[in-house]
């Protein structure tokens, strides 16, 4: 039953149901508190069978559904009786639960500042305010004498800061530069009004009160802000064509040479070969640089061509357990 009920003509007859007020420790107002409970709340706290074990506080069937006025009077009674709860029981547990969702009005209105942000889903951003505001909950005293609202927003609105800073950029960087990267889109939007044209990096820095080193350091790390698409045209110019017919990136992306290997392959086995004695080298050149038969090399240096197959298999042994050395 809800708030809206309390207006009805069953008003008086939730009067008479009303659980008497909860004492609790001097100072934390739980008295007070409990006669502003809404009268068609309290009508079901006294149903012991709907209400289970709520430690003497009013059952409510759908937190989620209390007006914000409501709202902001029952949770000085749930945070009066939470602080005296024993954790863990279930009657700690239905208060701490009740509290987060009668207050969930809070996340949304602070979710509602970042709908047009970073693109990210609201659903999103709403559990992340959540966490936000149970974090509220847990650290809030009544003895702080200040409204639970003001002490909560700042809460949902750094969870969820800190939820944008983490996932939104596409190449994850330190908070130092993330930081940087604002003052410097800050400092040059003011400095293009003044000086009627871009910035230079000196001039940045300056008015930073930075070295040109890390302005520079700053504005690489902004580049790792948003990733392009490789869909997109290669010609800027192309850009705003419906139907561009130019080519994009994915299509001028280069793929791996395999004649990378080859040439790293002949850097690595240069100095082996001139590791090599004369009669071994003019061997490897014969049969590999001009492509000779082992016969004809035989022929050549006047041995048998079986001769000349053993020898090629030494030398290449040789150059194969060179190559395979890491220095």
């Amino acid at each position: 039953m809800t708030a809206h009920t309390a207006r009805t003509s069953t008003a008086q007859r939730a009067e008479s149901a009303r659980p008497a007020p909860v004492d609790g420790p001097a100072g934390t107002g739980v008295g007070p508190a409990a006669d502003a409970v809404p009268a068609g709340i309290a009508e079901t706290a006294g149903n012991t069978e709907t209400a289970g074990d709520t430690g003497g506080l009013p059952w409510i069937e759908d937190a989620g559904k209390i007006a914000p006025c409501d709202a902001r009077e029952l949770s000085r009674l749930f945070f009066a009786r939470l602080q005296a709860l024993e954790e863990g029981t279930p009657a700690h547990q239905y208060a701490r639960n009740t509290l987060i969702e009668m207050n969930l009005s809070l996340v949304r209105f602070a979710a509602g500042r970042f709908r047009n942000r970073g693109g990210g889903d609201m659903e999103d951003i709403v559990q992340v305010g959540t966490i936000g505001l149970i974090k509220a909950i847990d650290r809030f005293e009544l003895s702080r004498e200040v409204e639970f609202t003001s002490f909560a927003v700042p809460y949902i609105t750094g969870e969820i800061k800190r939820f944008f800073r983490d996932t939104t950029w596409a190449v994850h960087v330190p908070r130092r530069l993330q930081e940087l990267r604002v003052d410097i889109a800050r400092t040059k939007e003011s400095l293009v009004t003044e000086l009627d044209r871009d910035p230079t990096v000196p001039e940045l820095a300056e008015q930073l009160g930075l070295s040109e080193d890390e302005v520079n350091e700053g504005i690489v790390a902004s580049n790792g802000y948003a990733a392009g698409s490789l869909d997109m045209p290669a010609d800027p110019s192309d850009a705003g064509r419906l139907h561009a017919p130019g080519r994009t990136f994915a299509d001028v992306l280069g793929g791996p040479d395999p004649a990378m290997e080859t040439v790293e392959n002949l850097h690595a086995l240069a100095p082996l070969l001139g590791c090599l004695d004369a009669r071994e080298r003019r061997i490897i050149d014969m049969r590999f640089g001009q492509e000779m038969t082992q016969s004809r090399i035989g022929a050549e240096l006047g041995i048998s061509q079986m001769h000349v197959s053993r020898l090629i298999s030494r030398i290449l042994r040789k150059l194969r357990s060179g190559m395979l050395v890491e220095e």
